[in-house]
Formats: C-alpha cells, structure tokens, sequence
C-alpha cells in the first residue's frame, strides 16, 4: 500500500472507469471515491477483497471461540489431546 492514499471525485470515474479499475487492480492499494467532497465509497480489486473477506470470516471465528471459552463451552486442550491419541493409538 502507498503512503498518500489514492483520492478521487466520482466525476473522474465516471469518466475514466476502466482506467481507476485497472490502477485498483494493478497496484492493490484502494481508491477512494468521494462525491461533494466527502468519501462516498472505496474501490479494491477483487482479490483484495476476497483476502480482506477471509481474513474477517477468521476474526469471527476467533470471537466466536474466545466467547465459548468464557461461556465455558470450550475443551480443554489437553483433554482434547489426549482423547485425540486415543483415537489414533486405537487399532
């Protein structure tokens, strides 16, 4: 990512779209897009977004995990272990 964020006016996408997609896509850093002077929306490449994607669906696992653990739905790991070489000593 660059240091000085990539800005623009919707009225330069509108006019040169394919341009501003290409250099999102190219460079992977985001444009934002404002409209009357305030940011409206961020453009990102598509694989920036389905890592970005990713990358939230892990963080919402982990929460999820740590509230089970202080609700005490979780396993403690070493009974986890244990039951686990269990199952792979077993014939």
């Amino acid at each position: 990512m660059s240091a000085m964020p990539n800005i623009i006016p919707i009225s330069e996408l509108r006019q040169d779209a394919s341009a501003i997609v290409k250099r999102a896509s190219t460079s992977g850093d985001p444009v934002f897009i404002t409209q009357h002077g305030r940011a409206s929306a961020v453009l990102v490449s598509a694989g920036t977004y389905e890592r970005t994607q990713r990358e939230l669906e892990i963080l919402r696992i982990l929460a999820q995990g740590e509230a089970d653990i202080e609700a005490g739905a979780g396993f403690d790991l070493d009974v986890v272990m244990a039951e686990a070489d269990e199952l792979l000593d077993a014939p």
